[in-house]
């Protein structure tokens, strides 16, 4: 990998407040993520999420839980450290967006009739930290300032 890709993977446009974005979001992704890989916090784990995101149409089902557990248990721990925030980011919105279109949409927006209004929040914040990285208190940012 080139030294100029590097360093535009570690790279941060942001300030401090990408910590108040990046904190919260990535504990709550990676609690989700915990629940669909390991059962925790009242979670069915791999197997049954692998059973409901089959029932939806998310075949083969446990291969999608995997995957999107894995998305958010992985990338929710990579944004509470600011540790390759973009990659992580992009990652996460992207699971965000599946689970908009394929769970929440026929809903409506709202959280009561378990609508998309959270996860569009959750795919805000994520496309936001995949623009202006990972801010001042990350890793990333200290690796940044190692390469320069």
């Amino acid at each position: 990998m080139s030294n100029a890709l590097i360093n535009k993977l570690f790279k941060t446009d942001a300030g401090f407040a990408a910590l108040a974005l990046r904190v919260p979001v990535g504990i709550v992704l990676a609690a989700h993520g915990s629940q669909k890989l390991f059962g925790w916090f009242g979670g069915y784990g791999l197997e049954g999420t692998g059973q409901w995101m089959a029932s939806i149409g998310l075949e083969p089902g446990y291969l999608m839980a995997l995957l999107a557990g894995s998305a958010e248990f992985f990338g929710g721990l990579a944004l509470v450290l600011g540790l390759l925030t973009r990659p992580a980011a992009l990652v996460t919105a992207f699971t965000m967006l599946i689970a908009i279109f394929s769970a929440h949409i026929a809903n409506g927006l709202f959280l009561t009739n378990n609508g998309y209004e959270y996860a569009l929040s959750l795919l805000a914040v994520t496309v936001a930290l995949a623009i202006q990285g990972g801010g001042a208190l990350s890793v990333d940012s200290a690796v940044a300032r190692k390469l320069q």
